[in-house]
């Protein structure tokens, strides 16, 4: 299975960015899709997730901020990002439970100016 992730930039503090990671290859039953950051001397830390089912879980730190959906017919998991702020700045990756497997995605960076 490979992920790609797109929609990453530079934006300003309050602005918005829309990311998106598509599952591709050999996929048997796509479970949780989420979405991890890592900033510069940071552990990596889950920003989002949405089960199968379609229930959602956040960090406090983007609630009401943030928005995970999903694409079951593309494979697909997104991040709408409001309301940003310099302290989202970090490389985003996601992760997807494929069977008992995980797989991870490229990291794309997301930068919010001040």
């Amino acid at each position: 299975v490979q992920l790609q992730a797109s929609g990453g930039g530079l934006v300003q503090a309050g602005g918005s960015l829309r990311l998106s990671c598509a599952a591709s290859g050999r996929i048997h039953s796509i479970n949780a899709m989420g979405w991890y950051r890592q900033a510069p001397g940071k552990q990596r830390e889950l920003v989002a997730v949405i089960t199968g089912g379609g229930s959602t879980n956040y960090a406090d730190s983007v609630k009401g901020r943030f928005t995970i959906s999903r694409d079951n017919a593309k494979n697909t998991v997104y991040l709408l990002m409001n309301s940003l702020k310099p302290e989202d700045t970090a490389v985003y990756s996601c992760n997807v439970a494929d069977g008992e497997t995980d797989y991870w995605g490229k990291g794309t960076q997301v930068t919010v100016s001040s």
